[in-house]
C-alpha cells in the first residue's frame, strides 16, 4: 500500500519557481510514498520533520594516497597492512567505511589499512580471487595472511585482526 501525493496538495509545488522543475517532471502526475512515511509530521504548511533519524551523516575523514602498485605499498610496510576490497554500489561496504576508519585510528601503530575498490582494479580482484563484497586480507611482508568477508563490527573486526595477529606471528 502506498500514500499519493499530487502536485496541488504540495504547496511548494504549485508556485512559478518550481513550474521550472515540474517540466522535468511532466509525464508524472503524482508522487508514490511507502507506507513507512506515514510518520511524517507537516508544519505550518513549509517544513517537513520526520521523527526518524538525523538528516545527516557525519563526514567519513580518510587518508587518500596513491601508490604506484599495491604490491609494492603491501612488500614496503613495516606493518601487516588490511586491504578492504569493496565497490562503492555495495551497501555492505558503504557500512564498513566509517568502522575501518575507526579500526585504522584504533590499531594505527600495528596494521595500516588500504582500501581497493574492485570496480577500478579489476585485475587486483582477479589476483587475490575476490568473490565476494566486502573482503578483507590482512597482509604480512607483502602476502595474504588471513582473509575474511563480510561486514563486521568494529569491535568484531578489532578481535579478528588481534586474534589473527598474535596467533599467527
Amino acid at each position: 500500500m502506498a500514500i499519493s501525493v499530487s502536485a496541488s496538495t504540495i504547496p511548494s509545488l504549485n508556485t512559478r519557481a518550481s513550474s521550472r522543475n515540474l517540466s522535468k517532471l511532466s509525464s508524472l502526475s503524482s508522487l508514490q510514498f511507502p507506507v513507512q512515511f506515514r510518520q511524517i509530521q507537516i508544519i505550518n504548511n513549509s517544513r517537513i520533520s520526520s521523527p526518524s533519524r538525523p538528516r545527516f551523516l557525519p563526514p567519513v575523514e580518510a587518508k587518500k594516497q596513491t601508490f604506484s602498485s599495491l604490491d609494492d605499498l603491501l612488500e614496503n610496510s613495516d606493518n601487516p597492512v588490511l586491504v578492504d576490497f569493496y565497490a562503492t554500489w555495495c551497501g555492505p561496504c558503504q557500512f564498513m567505511a566509517p568502522i575501518l576508519n575507526e579500526v585504522g585510528a584504533a590499531l594505527k601503530d600495528r596494521i595500516k589499512v588500504v582500501k581497493v575498490d574492485t570496480e577500478k582494479y579489476p585485475k587486483i580482484a582477479d589476483k587475490y580471487r575476490i568473490e565476494a563484497l566486502p573482503t578483507f586480507i590482512l597482509f604480512k611482508d607483502g602476502k595474504p595472511f588471513d582473509r575474511f568477508e563480510g561486514a563486521l563490527t568494529k569491535d568484531q573486526l578489532i578481535e579478528r585482526i588481534e586474534n589473527s595477529l598474535s596467533v599467527k606471528q
